[in-house]
C-alpha cells in the first residue's frame, strides 16, 4: 500500500511537470485521458456513418453537397462545410464519368417546356399541379414515393409508394390524382426532369387525360420548390430521423400522415392557418355562391 501510495505521488508529479512544460492545465490532461475524443469529434463519428449510407446508397455518385441534402433530410442539423470536410478527412469522393459541363445548371427541358414558372399561388382548383419522388429509409431497402399536389389548395391529391423507381411509381400515382380530381379541363403539371417524368408512358398518359407536361430547369430546385416542401414537412413532422423495420409499416405510417393528418387537419401557413382539405372546401362555397350570384 505505501509503495502504491509512493508511485502514485511520482506519476502526479510527472504528469505536473510535464503539463507546466507543454503549458496545460493538469485538470485538461486527466480529462483527456478518460476522455480521449472530444464531443465535436465523437458527434463527427456519429455523422461519418450517416455519411457513408448515403455515399453508399448513392452508389458512389454523391459528393459533399448531395450527401448534405440527404443528411438534411433525414432531420441532421448539419452545416454543408462539416459534411465536405469530413468527407475529405476520410477521402469519400464522388465518383465521376465525363467532366461535367459549365452550362449544366439551370438546363431547360427539351421534353416539355416549364410552363409553370414558379407560379406557385393558383386561384383555381385543378389547374396546376406538381409531382415530385422521395425515399424513405426501411432496413429492407428504400421505400419510393411519388406525390401529386393540388397548388390551389396543396392538398396531396395522388401517391404511390414502391420499393424501386419503376415508372410504374409516378404513374400510379398521376391515376390517384385523375381519378379523384376529374379534371374538367387541361391540368398544368409541373415535375423536375427525372427520367421517370421523361418516359414515353408519361408523354402517352398526360396526352390521354388532357394534362400539359411542365419540367423544372435541371439542377434548379426552386422550380419545384413546393413540392420539395411537402416532403420536408413529412420527414420533419413524422418520420424524423426514424429507420422503419419493413417497408409494410413505412406504407402505414405515410398514409396516416397523408390521409389522416396532412390533407384533414395540419393547419398550413400559406393557406391562412387551415388544412387544405378546409381551404377546399371554403373554396367551393365561395365558388357556389358566385356561381349563384352570377
Amino acid at each position: 500500500m505505501k509503495y502504491a501510495f509512493i508511485h502514485a505521488n511520482r506519476d502526479r508529479y510527472a504528469v505536473r511537470k510535464l503539463c507546466r512544460m507543454l503549458e496545460v492545465a493538469a485538470s485538461g490532461f486527466y480529462a483527456w485521458i478518460h476522455k480521449p475524443l472530444s464531443d465535436r469529434a465523437i458527434e463527427d463519428e456519429r455523422l461519418l456513418v450517416l455519411i457513408r449510407e448515403s455515399y453508399q446508397a448513392s452508389g458512389g455518385i454523391y459528393g459533399s453537397p448531395r450527401v448534405f441534402l440527404d443528411l438534411r433530410e433525414a432531420g441532421e442539423r448539419i452545416s454543408r462545410k462539416r459534411v465536405a470536410r469530413i468527407m475529405k478527412q476520410h477521402r469519400i469522393w464522388a465518383i465521376r464519368g465525363y467532366r461535367k459541363p459549365r452550362n449544366l445548371l439551370a438546363v431547360p427541358s427539351i421534353i416539355a417546356p416549364n410552363r409553370l414558372q414558379r407560379q406557385f399561388t393558383v386561384d383555381q382548383p385543378d389547374y396546376a399541379w406538381v409531382t415530385d419522388i422521395t425515399y424513405i429509409r426501411t432496413w429492407e431497402g428504400w421505400l419510393y414515393l411519388a406525390a401529386v399536389m393540388d397548388l390551389h389548395s396543396r392538398k396531396i391529391i395522388g401517391w404511390s409508394m414502391q420499393a424501386t423507381l419503376a415508372r410504374d411509381l409516378v404513374l400510379d400515382a398521376l391515376l390517384m390524382a385523375v381519378w379523384r380530381r376529374k379534371p374538367k379541363q387541361a391540368v398544368i403539371v409541373h415535375s423536375d426532369q427525372g427520367s421517370q417524368y421523361g418516359s414515353d408512358d408519361w408523354i402517352r398518359f398526360c396526352r390521354s387525360h388532357r394534362l400539359d407536361p411542365s419540367m423544372s430547369r435541371r439542377g434548379n430546385c426552386w422550380d419545384n420548390a413546393v413540392a420539395e416542401s411537402f416532403f420536408s414537412s413529412l420527414k420533419k413532422e413524422r418520420i424524423r430521423k426514424k429507420v422503419y423495420r419493413t417497408r409494410r409499416l413505412a406504407r402505414a405510417d405515410v398514409f396516416e400522415y397523408i390521409e389522416m393528418f396532412y390533407n384533414p387537419t395540419r393547419r398550413h401557413s400559406h393557406l391562412g392557418g387551415v388544412s387544405p382539405d378546409a381551404f377546399e372546401a371554403a373554396s367551393n362555397r365561395r365558388l357556389q355562391v358566385s356561381r349563384g350570384t352570377g
